[in-house]
């Protein structure tokens, strides 16, 4: 069976054999592809197998995970077909590669926070942990969506204060949801628009490697 979605791989020069590695799905913003997001990760793959995904919907002159019917509320059709992707993708990855699945992280920017974060509250504790730069959880994931145990889960959420795309306070509304539910929140904020700054990601290299050793 081949792969649900479209993938860029990354992973250490040198591999172990009979090594299994901590596994890092990387997700882009809406309009963009599998290749944005990499520069973000790079020295990452001398720790993890990352896989940057491309979106499966044609949006702009790139790619998106699902569509907008209005701000902040994803058609909801669209949105799940999107998630059941990428969560058999995940099952797909760990039965293809060397992975040790205690150690799966999740990473997006704007879209791509929005469903890491989705993925977290649907998977649980499979997940180990989340960065989510810039994004919100849309309500009927909130209402409607089956959570799971989240007592294991570690995330790094941030969120620019100047944001001009997604509001600085749906940030803040994440990292209240996920404490709520007993996870591990880290939330920082910067003095940026819509954006990743090179302060954001030093932040979340450094909490990322931290936390493998938790």
């Amino acid at each position: 069976m081949g792969a649900p979605v479209i993938y860029e791989l990354r992973k250490p020069k040198e591999l172990i054999p009979n090594k299994q590695y901590p596994c890092l799905f990387v997700m882009h913003g809406i309009g963009s592809n599998e290749q944005n997001m990499l520069p973000l990760v790079q020295g990452l793959e001398d720790h993890f197998y990352i896989f940057s995904i491309r979106g499966h919907l044609q949006q702009a002159q790139g790619f998106a995970y699902f569509s907008i019917q209005a701000f902040g509320k994803p058609h909801r059709d669209v949105f799940d077909e999107g998630i059941a992707k990428l969560s058999s993708f995940i099952d797909f990855v760990c039965e293809q590669y060397p992975i040790d699945v205690s150690q799966l992280y999740l990473l997006g920017f704007s879209q791509g926070a929005i469903v890491s974060m989705t993925l977290g509250l649907m998977r649980g504790n499979s997940i180990k942990g989340i960065i989510a730069l810039s994004g919100y959880i849309p309500q009927f994931v909130k209402e409607e969506y089956d959570k799971q145990s989240l007592e294991r889960l570690a995330l790094f959420i941030s969120h620019g204060q100047f944001d001009q795309v997604l509001p600085y306070e749906w940030g803040k509304e994440n990292a209240e949801l996920f404490r709520n539910l007993h996870a591990s929140v880290t939330f920082n904020t910067y003095a940026e628009g819509h954006t990743v700054s090179k302060q954001n990601v030093i932040d979340f290299q450094t909490w990322l490697l931290n936390d493998l050793n938790r």
